[in-house]
């Protein structure tokens, strides 16, 4: 039996000990293929800076299983999922040269509420989980993304508010073990149809023994602004780290694998700004957009500041219930003291038909073209600095 047929296995055996009318299945998938003018078929080029329409070079599945094991006064739930990642260039794929078929379990964990009388909605969790992501899906862009194992208490009411609180592990080196303590307040009032965000993370290791160079402890927080429209949403965030965090906010880090081992990013520091929603504009026009400005300051040693600007829009028009016409552009540019300038477009149109008239309609089937320039790099060889490509791509969530 394959490895994957084994956790399959071992995760229906755990969610149906129980009356399996209760289990619900979500899940998530994206497949496509394509060609290129140079013959290599799918292209992805900076797709968090440029846009991932029609700029996706993989499949990616995820598949999750909600087992609700007691409901009453108090609840107990059991959240499981496998994820899979391929190239698509066959019906069966598995990389088995390192032990590894890429199946991974990126979640496996129960929550609980109704535990403490004082706060009844309050969620106590605990294993391994995606945590309070923040995303732009258009860009594929986790801004902050403290996915990992541990545990932690969710909507502890705190006045109007609501306040999480988690511990969770980030990575491993030879000489130390990383950790996060990430702690949020939602729902802070402004004004009309609008709240804010604020989330602080402290990163920190256990060393296990000594080294001339360590790495120092980072901070990175976060202040995101959600505007509610008439016509749709806006969201704004701040974001600032030190140390290790410093490299992730001058790019398009998540938060995750802070840099650790040596002391080389001990005097770094940097700070995002990112701008992004969706709108409507009458019954057949939408659009969604990303502005995102990038500052990196002494990344490399104390040595080295950095700026990164990018822009992405995406307009669909809707000619009926299920057929649309969707348009993406982007651009980006990006300086760094002693580096070589580095910078890139992308345009792509695709025609496509979804289950349902939304903007996040799906499941969408899209047949796409896509100009891509990567104008300082070598992206894609001794082909020039761009390509064209052409293809046909699936998205479904449920």
């Amino acid at each position: 039996m394959k490895k994957l047929n084994y956790l399959a296995l071992a995760v229906a055996c755990a969610i149906s000990s129980t009356a399996v009318s209760a289990v619900e299945f979500t899940g998530y998938a994206r497949a496509g293929t394509a060609i290129s003018s140079d013959g290599s078929g799918d292209q992805s080029f900076a797709k968090n800076a440029l846009g991932r329409l029609g700029n996706e070079g993989d499949n990616y599945y995820e598949f999750g299983f909600v087992q609700m094991l007691q409901e009453g006064e108090q609840n107990w739930q059991l959240t499981a999922m496998l994820s899979k990642g391929d190239d698509g260039i066959s019906s069966w794929e598995t990389d088995v040269s390192d032990g590894d078929d890429s199946v991974n379990v990126p979640q496996f964990y129960v929550t609980a509420s109704g535990l403490f009388e004082s706060a009844p909605e309050a969620v106590l969790w605990g294993g391994k989980r995606f945590y309070q992501r923040k995303d732009v899906h258009i860009t594929d862009f986790f801004f902050l993304n403290n996915s990992g194992t541990g545990g932690g208490i969710e909507n502890i009411p705190v006045g109007e508010q609501k306040l999480s609180l988690a511990f969770i592990q980030d990575g491993k080196t030879d000489n130390s073990t990383g950790y996060l303590v990430d702690a949020r307040l939602a729902d802070i009032p402004l004004w009309d149809n609008a709240t804010l965000e604020l989330i602080g993370v402290y990163n920190f290791a256990t060393e296990q023994d000594e080294k001339d160079e360590v790495s120092d402890d980072g901070i990175f927080v976060t202040a995101v602004v959600h505007q509610n429209l008439e016509n749709g949403f806006n969201q704004t965030a701040f974001q600032y780290g030190t140390a290790g965090y410093g490299d992730q906010l001058a790019n398009f880090g998540q938060g995750p694998g802070y840099a650790r081992g040596n002391s080389a990013q001990n005097e770094a520091s940097g700070f995002r700004i990112i701008n992004w929603g969706v709108v409507s504009f009458g019954d057949a026009w939408e659009m969604g957009h990303q502005l995102s400005y990038h500052r990196g300051i002494d990344l490399i040693n104390g040595k080295g500041d950095s700026d990164l600007f990018s822009v992405v829009v995406r307009p669909m028009y809707k000619w009926s219930d299920t057929q649309r016409t969707i348009a993406e552009a982007g651009y980006f540019s990006k300086t760094q003291d002693g580096e070589q300038d580095q910078g890139g477009s992308k345009f792509t149109l695709a025609q496509a038909w979804a289950m349902g008239d939304g903007f996040w309609a799906r499941p969408e089937i899209r047949f796409y073209g896509s100009y891509i320039t990567d104008r300082d790099g070598d992206t894609f060889g001794s082909k020039g600095d761009s390509e064209f490509v052409t293809g046909v791509q699936m998205e479904v969530w449920f």
